[in-house]
């Protein structure tokens, strides 16, 4: 009495099917260059920015791979086994795209594109009773297409994590050279890196004590969050005074959308006092760097709460501290109030009789309701009430530097 065994039966039905699946695949060779053709067509109507890739890469590149792919396929499917050799194709060409630019979706379609067609024609050239032969194909080819989408999956991200790092390193030299007063046109025109006319140069200020790599994590946030608002044209360094960006100065226009990106907490809940100065041009980016430093320096010294600080938010402190670039900027505070001359002299009078409303208008011959009137014009106009501590001060030290001229 002969014993059935279904394990035995099982081994020579596979082998059967792989010997089947080698038939459909020889059947298939002599269609390789269409098939190729073929999934080119289909990239075209599926993939809509295909018509937008360089006609060398759309019509020898891509139909070159097809080709070595598809014929891979159909060898393994044969007998011939894969070796390193075999992928190095397809992983020098996914660092080709990398370095295209090519988004790395448009790449892995292409590949299950090509897997279609494939498919398409291995059903095509099989024959009734061959369906285990299919079923074989099937799991090959899943098995390969996996191992090769792998393969360009990690090349493409080798090559553009290389790619970023190395454009990374070239914003920080720009950005070095900017805050040095060096040249930087060379290393920008090599990489593609945009130089705007002037720039808004920030400096972030953490607490005191926080330390090195918390610095470094603000600013990797802050550089992340930038990347939309910027357009890729942010520029960052952390040196010796401290973390820096510097933006098109255009972007001092849209303070209410930059702000936050800048202050808000991240995960570990530091706050940031940020100091911003604009420079007029390229050449005095250290002279701006080196005002945004003391701006933030001042802001968190004076217990002011984290935000955004420009000069005129902390005016009378920075120029208290010594400061011999204020003094215009002090000045500058009464260019609202030229052509009214009678503000002038009521602010004026205002300070010489000790803030007293009721001397000040003996002194001015008005009412001291009209000396209240001028003095709340005065604060309208320039942004600095005269009758508090700091506008005192303020109008104090702009009469008097206005006198000087």
């Amino acid at each position: 009495m002969t014993c059935h065994n279904p394990c035995h039966d099982r081994g020579r039905c596979a082998i059967t099917a792989r010997h089947a699946a080698a038939e459909i695949a020889a059947r298939c060779e002599g269609q390789v260059n269409r098939l190729a053709r073929e999934l080119a067509e289909r990239h075209f109507a599926v993939l809509p920015d295909y018509d937008e890739l360089p006609g060398d890469m759309r019509d020898l590149e891509i139909a070159g791979t097809a080709r070595v792919a598809i014929r891979q396929f159909l060898h393994t499917a044969m007998g011939a086994p894969v070796g390193e050799d075999d992928l190095r194709l397809f992983r020098e060409r996914a660092a080709q795209r990398a370095e295209e630019g090519v988004d790395l979706a448009v790449l892995v379609r292409t590949y299950l594109i090509g897997a279609e067609v494939v498919w398409d024609a291995v059903c095509a050239a099989a024959r009734p009773g061959e369906e285990e032969a299919l079923l074989w194909l099937a799991r090959h080819q899943l098995r390969g297409l996996r191992r090769v989408v792998g393969e360009v999956v990690e090349a493409y991200q080798n090559e553009r994590a290389a790619i970023l790092a190395e454009r990374r390193e070239a914003l920080r030299e720009v950005a070095r050279a900017l805050l040095t007063g060096e040249s930087a046109r060379a290393t920008a025109a090599r990489f593609g890196i945009p130089l705007a006319p002037a720039y808004l140069v920030l400096n972030l200020r953490l607490p005191d004590g926080a330390g090195p790599v918390v610095e470094r994590r603000v600013l990797r946030r802050v550089r992340a969050r930038l990347e939309g608002f910027a357009e890729g044209t942010a520029l960052t360094l952390l040196d010796a005074r401290g973390a820096h960006v510097l933006l098109p100065a255009s972007a001092a226009g849209r303070r209410a959308e930059l702000d936050p990106l800048l202050t808000d907490p991240g995960a570990g809940g530091e706050r940031v006092i940020v100091g911003a100065a604009r420079s007029r041009g390229t050449a005095d980016v250290p002279q701006a760097a080196g005002r945004a430093a003391r701006i933030a320096r001042i802001a968190q010294a004076t217990g002011r709460p984290p935000g955004v600080y420009e000069l005129p938010d902390v005016l009378l402190d920075y120029h208290l501290s010594g400061s011999p670039d204020s003094a215009p900027q002090v000045a500058g505070l009464l260019a609202p109030l030229e052509g009214r001359p009678e503000l002038l002299a009521t602010l004026r009078a205002f300070l010489d009789c000790d803030l007293d409303r009721r001397r000040a208008a003996r002194a001015l011959a008005v009412h001291p309701n009209t000396v209240d009137n001028r003095l709340a014009r005065a604060a309208e106009l320039t942004g600095v009430d005269p009758r508090t501590t700091r506008g005192t001060v303020l109008y104090a030290a702009a009469l008097t530097l206005r006198q000087l001229d």
